[in-house]
């Protein structure tokens, strides 16, 4: 392990500094939760049913105030789902992953980062968390526990990964939602460069089966504005001997307008599907990352 980030320094470019992810992950939700001080976000949970009545031994945080103000009499959130949330996150791998020019980690370290930390937040929670890492198929798929030591399960697993091969995202997505028969939270951790038609009809079969869909879209500030000299040459990490040279001023407006229509039709997509959706690029801060997930789920435990 090399030096520590500063403690209140969560840029990727200080958590770069440290290379296992069981750190950045303790690192990063411990400094998220500092900084949140007084937070109205009370646990992860799936949709609330009905209510019952308060029983000695019963959790306070599931305690409905407005209902007790109303009626005097103390009653439980009942949820459709009681047990403990199950979790799965959702890694790409394939070889655009691999890509790293504007920022201090590739997209694929990023994500695992990101994937550590939500992994971390989640057992503390003592909630079930799965991994799943994919390409053009679902290749590893790691049951959800909610035991503190399946943390390193976890990580082990996304470490023995290195991004390669083609994407085949909508074909994952398809093949995940046949093998998971629980419904539950699914966060996504990919660029999504694939067909958006195709990737936003994956999304929407986890929905249809009904689970609650988190998408990060993780992508590199040079792919968003293609910065990058007057001379460059362009590899395809998917397939390394196609590769084109040429002067990418002569294509920024073009390729930036294109890059734009992208994300939109994402945005939009997710939006219509009542999916939560965040562009992050590899320089964003991980505590802010962090916060708009929690925020959109609007719990915390």
């Amino acid at each position: 392990m090399t030096a520590a980030a500063p403690r209140g320094d969560l840029s990727p470019e200080a958590i770069s500094r440290l290379s296992r992810l069981d750190l950045v992950a303790r690192l990063v939700v411990e400094g998220f939760i500092t900084g949140l001080h007084r937070s109205p976000y009370h646990g992860f949970s799936v949709e609330f049913s009905e209510h019952r009545p308060y029983l000695p031994g019963d959790s306070l945080r599931h305690l409905d105030w407005k209902a007790y103000a109303k009626s005097g009499r103390p009653v439980i959130k009942q949820y459709e789902e009681e047990t403990n949330l199950r979790a799965y996150l959702l890694v790409d791998t394939s070889g655009s992953m691999a890509y790293a020019a504007g920022g201090p980690w590739s997209k694929f370290r990023y994500a695992a980062a990101l994937a550590a930390a939500l992994a971390h937040l989640l057992l503390r929670q003592r909630d079930a968390v799965g991994l799943a890492l994919f390409r053009e198929h679902i290749d590893t798929l790691v049951p959800p526990r909610s035991l503190p030591s399946h943390l390193q399960v976890l990580l082990r697993a996304i470490e023995q990964t290195q991004p390669a091969a083609d994407t085949g995202i909508a074909q994952a997505f398809l093949e995940l939602a046949e093998r998971i028969t629980r419904r539950g939270l699914v966060v996504v951790l990919s660029d999504l460069l694939d067909d958006p038609g195709q990737v936003l009809q994956g999304l929407k079969y986890l929905r249809h089966r009904g689970h609650e869909v988190i998408v990060f879209q993780i992508l590199d500030p040079r792919e968003r504005d293609l910065e990058l000299g007057h001379q460059a040459r362009f590899f395809d990490l998917e397939a390394p001997a196609q590769v084109l040279s040429t002067q990418p001023g002569h294509l920024r407006v073009e390729y930036q307008a294109m890059m734009a229509d992208l994300v939109r039709q994402y945005r939009q997509g997710c939006a219509d599907a009542r999916i939560d959706y965040a562009l992050l690029d590899t320089t964003t801060p991980f505590d802010q990352a962090l916060s708009h997930y929690l925020v959109r789920r609007q719990r915390l435990g």
